[in-house]
């Protein structure tokens, strides 16, 4: 049985199949790995509390119970979901929405899925146009979603040493030319995979330049505020009529439930709501119906700001003081994390390649992310891009803690078998 070439290319192995596949393999084993790789965020129980709470009030309401789960919504979703995240991002930051610029989709993967086959490949003209990702390292969901391949081309940071063995990516405009065939800019905020997060100027000229080329700036939002609130400093995301703002609730607890927001102009939302029907027929209802009252009263923010934000801080700092005494003494800088829950290391001039190590903790039984998934549209043969490793520090505390002393141990390994 033959496939289609597009078909060929979906079903490739790809730096997300990896990721979910090493996800799927630990629930299964017997034995678990350290699963460090993953996205999947941390088992918090003051927060499992609130959604077990609203989980059991849906169940004792049998008329909602049965619209949310027996009868399909609109392509764009439920219309009072809609209503109440505009209310609270008007209040929360004065945007001028409506819920007509509300859409909600089947997570925000699938969300990325619409908006880069919306405003990238072969256009009416016979044009093509990119997706341009200013800022790599990027989420490793990019790169690979496009119907059309080439879809992504990539700026390079500049690197900025910081003390301490810490450095920063920063966007590098003059040093990078945008291409004049963009469909759009994406940037994600706080920046899977580095925790890094772009500042208010940083996104001002972004917004410039995408109002210029007339196209529209998408920012990845899934970790953002006003919900989860995995930021570590104060960081308001902006909203202008050429801005996509996506957002999620995985990261609040309930991946599981693959709940997408989108917040555009009104023609990006209609034209969502069409791609939604015609692949989906209607996005999930049980996600927004969880989080409904949630919005509504503003515990959503709440939750962030005193529970999801501090938990992950404390984990970012305990994650760090581990992972520098581990590889003391040897060239390696870990980005400055600044929001996400992830720590990206960067070992400078590493013997083998992320790939290699990757695999090599595996076989200890330690699970994370190589870094080179990470470089979506960058054609250029950039050693850094095999130096990386993105490391997660949601799993239980006493698991980091041993993931990230064999992780230590495989580099300092590395280093020394290189100079022998």
């Amino acid at each position: 049985m033959k496939l289609s070439r597009l078909g060929e290319r979906l079903s490739a192995t790809t730096g997300t199949l990896e990721l979910m596949r090493d996800l799927g393999e630990a629930l299964d084993a017997d034995e678990p790995p350290i699963m460090l790789g993953g996205g999947n965020p941390a088992s918090i129980p003051a927060v499992e509390d609130v959604f077990r709470r609203r989980l059991m009030a849906l169940t004792q309401q049998p008329e909602t119970l049965a619209r949310v789960a027996g009868v399909y919504d609109g392509p764009r979703g439920d219309t009072v979901f809609h209503e109440a995240i505009a209310r609270l991002l008007c209040e929360t930051f004065g945007w001028p929405i409506s819920a007509a610029n509300v859409a909600i989709t089947n997570g925000s993967q699938n969300a990325f899925f619409y908006l880069f086959t919306l405003f990238g490949g072969t256009y009416a003209d016979g044009g093509f146009k990119r997706i341009f990702l200013p800022l790599t390292p990027e989420y490793i969901g990019y790169g690979d979603i496009g119907v059309e391949e080439g879809m992504f081309v990539a700026g390079r940071p500049r690197i900025e040493l910081l003390p301490d063995g810490l450095f920063k990516y920063r966007l590098n405009l003059s040093g990078t030319k945008v291409p004049d065939d963009i469909g759009a800019i994406c940037v994600s905020r706080p920046t899977n995979p580095t925790g890094n997060v772009l500042t208010g100027d940083e996104l001002a000229q972004l917004a410039a330049i995408a109002k210029a080329r007339d196209v529209p700036l998408i920012i990845d939002n899934a970790y953002g505020t006003p919900f989860p609130d995995i930021i570590y400093s104060d960081a308001s995301p902006v909203f202008a009529d050429n801005t996509v703002v996506v957002m999620s609730l995985s990261k609040l607890g309930i991946p599981g439930l693959r709940t997408g927001i989108v917040i555009a102009d009104e023609n990006v939302i209609r034209a969502l709501a069409a791609v939604n029907a015609l692949f989906a027929l209607a996005p999930n209802s049980i996600g927004p119906a969880l989080a409904l009252e949630l919005v509504q009263s503003g515990e959503i923010v709440a939750i962030g700001k005193n529970h999801i934000r501090p938990f992950y801080e404390q984990r970012a700092h305990l994650a760090l003081a581990w992972l520098r005494a581990g590889l003391d003494g040897y060239p390696c800088h870990i980005h400055k994390p600044e929001g996400a829950f992830f720590l990206w290391l960067w070992c400078e001039g590493l013997p083998v390649d992320s790939a290699d190590l990757y695999r090599r903790l595996k076989a200890r039984g330690v699970v994370v992310v190589p870094g080179h998934y990470f470089f979506p549209g960058m054609t250029d043969d950039w050693p850094h891009r095999r130096e990386c490793l993105r490391i997660s520090y949601a799993q239980d505390e006493k698991l980091l803690r041993r993931g990230l002393e064999i992780i230590a141990e495989e580099v300092v390994g590395a280093y020394e078998r290189g100079r022998n």
